[in-house]
């Protein structure tokens, strides 16, 4: 009688034992699944759309900023042969002005040493927002505008780092930089 109690009791912890095993391993899957999304949302400029990437914006503004860029970490990892980068976002601080005032904008690379290329071949990799101007922004209010890059096949895996000089009726008003990690296909 012994005996028979025994074996039913290592049954039931073999049982037991099977079913922890296989919740445990569900919530990782799910653990995983859930960080690897939320780190896609961190950044992935390219796939917002305006009302998100000014929210976005919009939440990184204290009261004296006068330039913020999304992400906030201010570094972008890119695969070789695709296209992401970053969100800017610039608001009128300036006193004494009643009504708009004309922005502008420049994206130039800073510090391309990583990378072994010149600078200009790295502005090369710039496709959309590397410059804008005459960019009406009334007192108080705020504009959002993405820097999209498309990094070549071929283009060395390392670290760029790009500014953003801002000009407001052409004399500097803001700067800032941000850094493109390029990562391999």
């Amino acid at each position: 009688m012994r005996k028979e109690f025994d074996k039913r009791g290592a049954m039931e912890l073999s049982m037991s034992t099977v079913v922890i095993i296989v919740l445990s391993i569900s919530l990782l899957i799910v653990g995983i699944y859930f960080i690897q999304k939320i780190s896609k949302l961190a950044t992935g400029v390219v796939d917002m759309t305006d009302a998100e990437l000014r929210t976005k914006i919009n939440q990184l503004f204290s009261e004296e900023d006068k330039l913020v860029i999304y992400p906030q970490s201010r570094l972008v990892q890119i695969k070789q042969d695709t296209s992401d980068g970053v969100g800017i976002g610039i608001k009128n601080l300036q006193t004494g002005a009643s009504a708009s005032t004309d922005f502008s904008y420049v994206v130039v690379a800073t510090d391309t040493s990583d990378c072994g290329i010149s600078k200009t071949e790295a502005e090369s990799w710039i496709v959309t927002g590397g410059e804008e101007s005459n960019i009406p922004i009334p007192s108080g209010d705020m504009m959002t505008d993405r820097i999209l890059f498309r990094i070549p096949v071929g283009a060395p895996l390392c670290i760029a780092k790009f500014r953003v000089n801002v000009e407001a009726g052409g004399s500097a008003y803001a700067t800032d930089s941000f850094n493109i990690e390029v990562k391999a296909k």
